[in-house]
């Protein structure tokens, strides 16, 4: 699939108000697909919608809370029944967290895997009967690279993110002879709000923008990198700056990772 041959598809995101998924939608809407635009706010929703240029008809707008599953299959019905398909589902809604494992709720924990883990693979279950009726769709995970590492302060954020590797990667194998495919995403930092956003040890706001946050790379790069392995039907691809290689370090060097993590953790990097 060529980015130009997203023109005319159904491309259903998540957490399209901002970050990463508004960027991907404005990519998107520019190489002339079909949007589906959710998130909570709807709100920001339609302010995304008003700037998608390119797309053949107005972004549907259909705000969805990825904490309660009872929505899901409605919002697939919807979808479906407005554009008679769905060919591509990017599970990019989320939220990180910013708290030590021994202050940190048993609620705020639950809550976090609620959104990241139970909301992409519910809605992804409501959205498979559709794509493997069609023979032909894919479905994007937006994970992290905190899906193979952990580090302070984010310990069921990367639970989360551990979750949804296993689980998409064994779906994978299952749909594949169906012609469904599945993309994981595995971003390093991003320039978004993520860290603003992120949950404390209570479930408030941590309402700070972070080094990390702060020094990486542009949303718009990041949805440019995704739309690039849609079309080129990758499975798996790593975007960021050099803290994508812990990633490598830890698979191959682990030993050279911890050392390498505990000397930024000492550096007041986290």
């Amino acid at each position: 699939m060529a980015t130009s041959s997203l023109a005319g598809k159904v491309v259903w995101i998540t957490g399209a108000s901002s970050g990463i998924g508004e960027a991907v939608a404005l990519a998107a809407a520019r190489a002339g697909a079909r949007l589906v635009l959710s998130s909570r706010r709807p709100g920001e929703l339609e302010r995304v919608a008003a700037a998608c240029r390119g797309c053949p008809e107005p972004p549907l707008v259909l705000p969805l809370d990825l904490t309660r599953p009872q929505e899901f299959a409605p919002a697939a019905v919807q979808v479906q029944t407005h554009f008679g398909r769905i060919d591509v589902l990017i599970n990019n809604g989320g939220v990180s967290q910013r708290a030590l494992v021994a202050e940190t709720l048993p609620a705020v924990e639950r809550a976090i895997m609620e959104v990241n883990f139970f909301g992409a693979a519910g809605l992804t279950k409501a959205v498979l009967p559709v794509m493997l009726a069609q023979h032909a769709g894919t479905i994007v995970a937006v994970t992290s690279v905190m899906g193979y590492v952990g580090t302070p302060l984010r310990a069921a954020y990367a639970a989360s993110k551990h979750a949804l590797h296993g689980w998409f990667d064994s779906l994978r194998e299952e749909i594949r002879p169906a012609g469904v495919r599945v993309l994981l995403v595995c971003p390093g930092y991003v320039k978004t709000k993520i860290s603003e956003n992120a949950m404390t040890a209570t479930g408030g706001r941590h309402a700070r923008l972070d080094r990390g946050q702060a020094r990486g790379i542009p949303a718009e790069v990041c949805a440019a990198a995704l739309l690039r392995a849609l079309a080129r039907g990758d499975e798996e691809i790593l975007v960021g700056g050099p803290e994508r290689w812990a990633v490598r370090l830890q698979r191959w060097w682990p030993r050279l990772y911890r050392w390498a993590l505990r000397r930024a953790i000492a550096r007041g990097r986290f």
